[in-house]
C-alpha cells in the first residue's frame, strides 16, 4: 500500500525518546494559523517556488504551461527543467514497506538509545490504513513506535492503531470551542472526546500544546487542567515556517504572533509545573 509523505527525518531527537526517524505524512484536516508545515496541508504534491533562485530563463514554462498557475498537476516537469533550484515538489507517494526499510537502516541507533520511529505530519491518522501497515512492518522488526496526532479523526481509527503504538503524542490547541475554531478552522468536540478516551486506553500518552502568544496563550490553564496527571509539554511558537507560505503562494495568517522568550517559557513552566520543548513547533 502507498501513502503520501513529504519528508523523512533521520536522527531526530525531538519526537519521542532516544534517537528516532520521523516520517511526516501529507494531508491535514485542520488549518492552524501558526502551522509551520503548510506543505503538509494537502494530500497531493505541492510546488514550492524559490523566487530568489529564479533566473527567468523560461524553461519551466516551456515544459508546462501551468508552471506559474494554481492548476499545477504535481508531476514535477518544471522542477526537472529548472537548472537553478528555483522549484521543488513537496510530497510523494511511498510504499509502507519502502519506508519501513528506510527506517530499519538506523535500528542499531534506536536499540542503543531507546529510540524508534515517529509518525507525524500533517495528520498521519488521516491515512489510517497506510499508517497501520507501516506500524505493523516496524513492530514486526521490534522497533518502538510513536505517533503525533491532533486527534480530529474517528475513534475507530485509534481502536485499530493503538495496539501498534508505544507512545502517543496528542496535540491540544485549546479548550474554548470558539477560540479553537478561529485558530484551527475546526471545533474541538471530537478532539476532546478522543483525548478523554485515550486517557483510559493509550499505553503511554503524552500531551503537547503549541504556545502562541496572542492566539492561545490564555488557554494554558484550561489545557493543563484538562490534561490532569498526564505529561504536558508546551511547544513555543517560532517563525521557521513563515517563508514556506510565500514559496507556496499562501498568506501567513499568524503574522502578528510573537516568539516567546526562553524566560517566558521557563516562567510558564514554573507556574504550571509542566515542561517545554526547545525545538518549538
Amino acid at each position: 500500500m502507498t501513502g503520501s509523505v513529504f519528508d523523512v527525518q533521520r536522527f531526530s531527537i525531538h519526537d519521542g525518546d532516544g534517537i528516532r526517524t520521523t516520517v511526516f505524512f501529507k494531508g491535514c484536516d485542520m488549518r492552524c494559523l501558526w502551522c509551520h508545515n503548510p506543505e503538509s496541508h494537502l494530500r497531493r504534491p505541492q510546488l514550492m517556488f524559490y523566487e530568489e533562485n529564479c533566473a527567468g530563463c523560461g524553461e519551466c514554462r516551456r515544459v508546462c504551461p501551468n508552471a506559474f498557475s494554481d492548476r499545477c498537476s504535481g508531476r514535477g516537469e518544471c522542477v526537472a527543467a529548472c537548472r537553478h533550484g528555483a522549484r521543488e515538489l513537496s510530497g510523494y507517494e511511498a510504499e509502507a514497506s519502502e519506508l519501513a526499510a528506510l527506517c530499519l537502516r538506523d535500528k542499531s541507533y534506536y536499540d542503543f538509545s531507546g529510540g524508534g520511529v515517529t509518525l507525524s505530519g500533517g495528520e498521519p491518522l488521516l491515512q489510517g490504513e497506510f499508517a497501520l501497515e507501516l506500524l505493523g512492518c516496524l513492530k514486526a522488526e521490534g522497533i518502538r513506535t510513536a505517533v503525533e496526532t491532533a486527534a480530529n479523526v474517528p475513534w475507530s481509527v485509534f481502536e485499530r492503531l493503538l495496539p501498534y503504538i508505544d507512545t502517543l503524542f496528542c496535540d491540544i490547541k485549546g479548550i474554548d470551542p470558539e477560540k479553537h475554531r478561529r485558530n484551527t478552522g475546526v471545533t474541538n468536540d471530537l478532539i476532546l472526546e478522543n483525548a478523554g478516551k485515550l486517557k483510559e486506553r493509550a499505553a503511554d500518552l503524552r500531551f503537547r500544546m503549541p504556545y502562541v502568544p496572542g492566539f492561545n496563550d490564555t488557554e494554558v490553564r484550561a489545557v493543563s487542567e484538562f490534561v490532569g496527571e498526564f505529561p504536558l509539554e508546551f511547544m513555543p511558537y517560532h517563525e521557521i515556517g513563515v517563508s514556506k507560505y510565500k514559496r507556496l503562494g499562501l498568506t501567513y495568517e499568524a503574522a502578528d504572533a510573537e516568539v516567546p522568550s526562553r524566560e517566558e517559557m521557563e516562567e510558564l513552566c514554573a507556574r504550571t509545573g509542566r515542561s517545554f520543548s526547545d525545538s518549538g513547533i
